[in-house]
């Protein structure tokens, strides 16, 4: 339901979300109707990230799907919040260096990259309980109050902190 910027190419409807350095953009991702993923061929994508919201608690996501669940989330939380889409795990590190703190919103990958990301960050971190799935498939089979839940839990971690 979320407005979003759609490119139709030979009669496929390709969602385009920016990625950027500050205001400049830098490359794009191209998210087919059926999940497909690419990037444009030469950008930099390294540092690159995708926000929403504007004041609040610094939220990083690694995908655009993740941070739309985060967003339905905290918005029943009534929580302030700044989304970071930063497009894959190992760029969540670079775009969280110049941040002050915040949450990560971790993938639950069979190679536990997510989670390990998580934890070099040291943000508290909230992940999924089931392996291969990330916040979005949470919520998509929990609910997003389940997903609410499991946010504020992890914020609560970091009030702790």
């Amino acid at each position: 339901d979320e407005l979003v910027n759609v490119w139709n190419r030979d009669t496929d409807n390709v969602m385009v979300v920016p990625m950027r350095h500050g205001q400049q953009i830098v490359g794009c991702q191209l998210i087919k109707p059926e999940g497909d993923k690419k990037f444009l061929f030469g950008q930099r994508s390294g540092g690159a990230e995708f926000i929403f919201g504007q004041r609040g608690t610094h939220v990083l996501c690694e995908g655009y799907a993740t941070a739309l669940s985060a967003q339905q989330a905290l918005r029943n939380l009534k929580v302030g919040y700044v989304l970071h889409v930063t497009f894959s795990a190992g760029n969540m590190k670079k775009v969280a260096e110049p941040l002050p703190g915040g949450l990560v919103l971790a993938d639950n990958d069979a190679s536990g990259t997510g989670e390990r990301v998580a934890r070099e960050i040291g943000w508290p971190y909230w992940m999924s309980d089931v392996v291969g799935e990330d916040a979005n498939d949470y919520a998509q089979r929990a609910g997003v109050f389940a997903l609410a839940v499991g946010i504020k839990k992890a914020m609560a971690q970091r009030m702790r902190a």
